[in-house]
């Protein structure tokens, strides 16, 4: 690669700067990107390869990050098992037909992720043909916990009352739904890999809803799960939002590199973590909508905090919001970058 900084910072390995990237990269904060999904549904947009690389490639083109994600959503492998999934951005995810019983578990498949979500593997090589070795390609996937909420929610949620039922209610059923759901999501990310990918990152988004206990209970298990049958032949992100409580065990998991939001003190969780895993993260995103000079500050204080050690990846705490001035993007990239 011309440009391996990411790959060389996810192994902790030393790096000229610090490399940049943002969750949601690819997203409604670009003219470019409003443009194309102007007129196509979003599952459209997501399953064909041609759009779905073009949208992949805009944030590196114009923000010039230092790593490229495929454009994809999280629950394309839920409707590969055998669930209704019904994406909207303005409305959300709905899963009309939610899981509530071991019936509705034994309904749900472990897919062929080559057979049933061709189009993910093309995207995914025609990117690494596009890139030609300019920066690494990075693919991803829901985590077990997180999927199986949407699954068990059957959308979003304030309260998570459907998933926190089920959980103490009938734990076994739960259980058996994460393992189909880690296993779905181990076969689906080797062959992203396969595919090109040369970074992989699970998110998380819900898991932080758990206690500590319960997380040791109830997601890290599936997490490892994921991340021993991938293996380490790439680096492996956790993303986990809400996990100021949560470090020490999302660091049992296998990542090389655990993604964490802005609620944590990048030093701390340095320290917590004691430089045995590389660190990703953490600007608040609500800090790309104020004024320039404080999205340049909010980077340099990140910088700062992480301490200048090998391993760091200077990232948002969360994806990018849509109101986001696109200006403001560039001044995050370029000052990460050391170019503001």
């Amino acid at each position: 690669m011309k440009n391996d900084l990411l790959v060389r910072a996810c192994r902790r390995q030393p790096v000229e700067r610090t490399p940049v990237w943002m969750m949601r990269q690819a997203g409604r904060y670009l003219p470019e990107y409003r443009a194309i999904r102007a007129d196509i549904p979003f599952l459209t947009l997501c399953k064909t390869v041609e759009l779905a690389v073009e949208v992949s490639l805009q944030p590196y083109r114009i923000l010039g990050v230092d790593g490229v994600i495929m454009f994809s959503d999280i629950l394309i492998p839920v409707e590969a098992m055998g669930m209704h999934v019904e994406l909207t951005e303005k409305i959300g995810p709905q899963l009309p037909q939610p899981i509530r019983t071991q019936a509705d578990v034994d309904r749900l498949g472990i897919p062929d992720p080559v057979e049933t979500m061709p189009f993910v593997f093309d995207i995914l090589r025609t990117l690494r043909r596009e890139l030609d070795g300019a920066v690494p390609l990075i693919g991803f996937a829901g985590a077990p916990l997180t999927l199986g909420a949407y699954m068990i929610e059957g959308g979003g949620s304030k309260n998570y009352m459907a998933l926190k039922g089920l959980m103490y209610r009938d734990p076994q059923v739960f259980h058996n739904l994460m393992e189909k759901v880690a296993d779905t999501q181990a076969l689906y990310l080797k062959a992203q890999i396969e595919a090109g990918a040369q970074v992989v990152q699970l998110f998380d988004s819900w898991a932080g809803e758990l206690s500590a206990r319960d997380y040791a209970e109830f997601a890290l298990p599936y997490t490892q799960r994921v991340f021993d049958q991938v293996g380490d032949t790439v680096p492996r992100i956790l993303y986990v939002n809400g996990s100021s409580h949560l470090l020490e065990l999302m660091e049992q998991s296998g990542a090389e590199v655990l993604s964490i939001d802005w609620c944590t003190d990048l030093a701390e969780a340095r320290r917590r973590t004691g430089n045995r895993v590389a660190l990703q993260g953490n600007v608040d995103p609500c800090r790309l909508l104020g004024p320039r000079a404080g999205v340049v500050k909010a980077v340099q204080d990140t910088l700062t905090l992480a301490g200048g050690e090998p391993g760091h990846i200077l990232n948002l705490g969360h994806g990018i919001l849509p109101p986001t001035p696109v200006e403001n993007a560039k001044a995050f990239v370029a000052a990460g970058q050391g170019r503001e």
